[in-house]
């Protein structure tokens, strides 16, 4: 899983017939420990009901789809939680 923190939002009024009735939200991953993040913002469906400024927690690839009743979504990054609180022990 990835944390991260929500951005901004997404609409896309065409689209695949799959996607719709989806909240799509742009994702800035987040690292606590100076190490280099691998990727840039990204798109992820929201499936926990965050909102911009949220810290999440993403799935992704095929893991993203079983969060769905339909496994056929054409999605491969999923919301799956909000972070309430963050505890790191520092050596």
């Amino acid at each position: 899983m990835i944390m991260g923190q929500v951005m901004g939002s997404l609409w896309a009024t065409r689209k695949d017939n799959k996607l719709n009735g989806l909240t799509f939200l742009v994702v800035k991953p987040l690292s606590y420990n100076d190490a280099p993040v691998e990727r840039d913002y990204f798109v992820a469906a929201d499936n926990a009901g965050a909102g911009i400024g949220d810290t999440v927690l993403v799935t992704m690839g095929s893991a993203a789809r079983t969060s769905f009743a339909n496994s056929d979504v054409p999605v491969d990054a999923v919301i799956v939680g909000i972070v309430d609180s963050i505890e790191v022990a520092h050596e």
